[in-house]
């Protein structure tokens, strides 16, 4: 894996410096930019994103959470705080990790670890059906809370879309796997050759479908509608089985 981009954001001097010398200390890490406020940020970043931004919330103009969803979905956030309330806000903006000021040499390098290995595992996981390869993924990693959760691809029944949400349906558990992402992402990680979007809120795997009753796919108690744009694929898939 090639080094991770970084930018750092924060509007006090001492506290900027400190977390670029941290960054440009750490060998997988590069620095691309130091920026002392949001709004310069989102300016800067705008036309080159980075990996990762190691951001401040409270700063006057744009807050960090504010700008923090305002960030591409391929870009992770490491929010720096003086106030650990903030800590579930964080988590409602799908951060990777928050630091709590004063931030020590240490504890932001264990930081830096796990987004390592975040970016190992999504690009580990996502390779194959980006490149299209004839061998099969047998897996794929999401987010869940702060974990990444392995889930083979063997075992989904369905996902659901919910604004930002997704929800992975098991036919080995009792409640899905909830992943801050949306419906295009998990559609591109996931092979063509086993799972089908049949709506805009909802993927199946093809194998796991056993009845189709009134133009839905019913999986135990639930009924799965068939888009209207997406009739004709389905149709046609099923000719092919028929």
């Amino acid at each position: 894996m090639e080094k991770i981009l970084c930018a750092v954001v924060d509007d006090e001097p001492l506290a900027l410096g400190l977390m670029a010398s941290y960054v440009k200390k750490t060998p997988f890490l590069e620095l691309v930019g130091s920026y002392s406020s949001a709004v310069q940020a989102m300016q800067e970043l705008h036309d080159h994103p980075v990996d990762l931004i190691f951001l401040d919330i409270q700063m006057p103009e744009l807050n960090g959470l504010d700008y923090s969803r305002m960030i591409p979905s391929q870009t992770r956030v490491v929010f720096t705080t003086a106030f650990n309330q903030y800590a579930l806000d964080g988590y409602k903006v799908n951060a990777l990790d928050y630091l709590l000021k004063p931030i020590s040499y240490p504890d932001f390098l264990q930081t830096a670890n796990k987004a390592q290995e975040w970016f190992r595992l999504v690009e580990q996981s996502q390779q194959p059906a980006k490149a299209d390869k004839a061998e099969d993924i047998q897996s794929i990693f999401v987010k869940s809370d702060y974990k990444l959760i392995q889930i083979e691809l063997k075992n989904i029944l369905y996902i659901e879309g919910l604004k930002d949400y997704v929800k992975i349906y098991e036919d080995n558990s009792t409640k899905p796997v909830i992943s801050l992402m949306s419906m295009k992402a998990m559609e591109e990680m996931l092979p063509t050759d086993r799972f089908m979007r049949v709506h805009r809120s909802y993927i199946v795997q093809k194998e796991k479908i056993r009845i189709i009753e009134h133009n839905r796919i019913v999986f135990g108690n639930t009924y799965i509608p068939i888009g209207d744009s997406y009739k004709q694929a389905f149709q046609d898939f099923l000719n092919k089985r028929s």
